[in-house]
């Protein structure tokens, strides 16, 4: 995936410095309203390694060189579409807006350049004593404030989009203090790995908690699929008699030795799919996969089909998800 715009160009370039009146960082609240692990979940952290590596604050590799945010993104496009405010995770004055960028992805065919608005449709936001926040990747049409307005901490700015320098709906969020980037999981610039004086209220903390990786989509299909279509949140149903019954998972922040397997049970509690697993060789930013089965001879049998999906890492407790459709 190509990187995200650091937030400090767009500032800029714009020539909007962030106000200065008070000392103290912001508490950030939850900057989507949405939840993770439902409805999204955090794709990126702040790069921590200064050099042309990538490490995040949990000493991971959930981020990609010179990253300057955090990047929480929806399960597919059919939830941008359903529209997901973006919210002001601290209270402050708006101190820049950009509108008017088309929401497409850089892999669409046709794309148009990107250049000089890398961050799509955007808000900053000033909190005082050189400390601001910058959103990023809002949907075209959606920016609800204009430079000079005072928000309150979970105020809607706008809603997520695909504008920008991106392949997927996400909100793009990055904390400076004056021009320096700042991981709000870990502020202290020192070494170790987990959070540090994390900047998050509780409540945001909580729900942030870090994932070495999670299981993004999950579900069945009539055909074999593609990323692209899981993306789309296009997946046709299944309806009662398909030709082929597939299962199909994608996953975000895997690594290297990671076995992904999936199997289907029929009515009879017999398996009917079961190949086997899949050893990733390389760290996965995003992964997916699917196994299913043609019609057999005479039909599917009638009745409730279930499938379990589970990603195995030496050391942890697998990620598993089951989930059953009915034929």
């Amino acid at each position: 995936m190509r990187p995200t715009v650091l937030a400090s160009f767009a500032l800029i370039a714009l020539g909007t410095p962030y106000a200065q009146a008070q000392v103290g960082p912001p508490t950030l609240h939850f900057p989507l309203a949405c939840r993770i692990g439902q409805d999204c979940e955090v794709q990126h952290y702040v790069d921590r390694d200064p050099g042309p590596g990538a490490r995040d604050y949990n000493c991971g590799r959930r981020t990609y060189d010179k990253h300057d945010g955090i990047d929480i993104r929806l399960l597919d496009m059919a939830e941008q579409r359903r529209g997901v405010d973006v919210l002001a995770a601290a209270a402050g004055r708006v101190v820049a807006v950009r509108d008017g960028v088309p929401d497409i992805s850089i892999r669409a065919p046709g794309a148009p350049s990107v250049a000089g608005h890398e961050c799509g449709n955007r808000v900053a936001i000033s909190h005082g004593g050189g400390w601001g926040t910058d959103y990023c990747h809002l949907a075209r049409g959606s920016v609800k404030v204009k430079p000079g307005d005072m928000v309150a901490a979970g105020q809607p700015l706008g809603k997520v989009g695909l504008s920008g320098d991106t392949e997927f709906p996400h909100l793009h969020m990055s904390l400076r203090h004056g021009d320096q980037v700042v991981d709000p999981f870990a502020p202290d610039p020192a070494g170790g790995c987990g959070p540090r004086s994390a900047l998050w209220a509780p409540a945001a903390q909580r729900a942030l908690a870090y994932k070495a990786g999670t299981i993004l989509n999950a579900g069945f299909a009539p055909e074999p699929i593609s990323n692209e279509a899981i993306e789309a949140g296009s997946i046709a149903p299944v309806g009662r008699d398909p030709a082929v019954l597939v299962a199909y998972v994608r996953a975000i922040g895997l690594d290297a030795g990671d076995e992904i397997s999936i199997a289907i049970t029929g009515p009879d509690g017999r398996m009917i799919v079961q190949p086997p697993p899949t050893r990733l060789a390389t760290y996965k930013d995003e992964q997916f996969m699917y196994a299913g089965r043609k019609r057999p001879t005479g039909g599917w049998a009638h009745g409730r089909y279930t499938a379990e999906v589970r990603i195995t890492r030496q050391g942890q407790a697998p990620l598993q998800r089951q989930f059953s459709t009915t034929l």
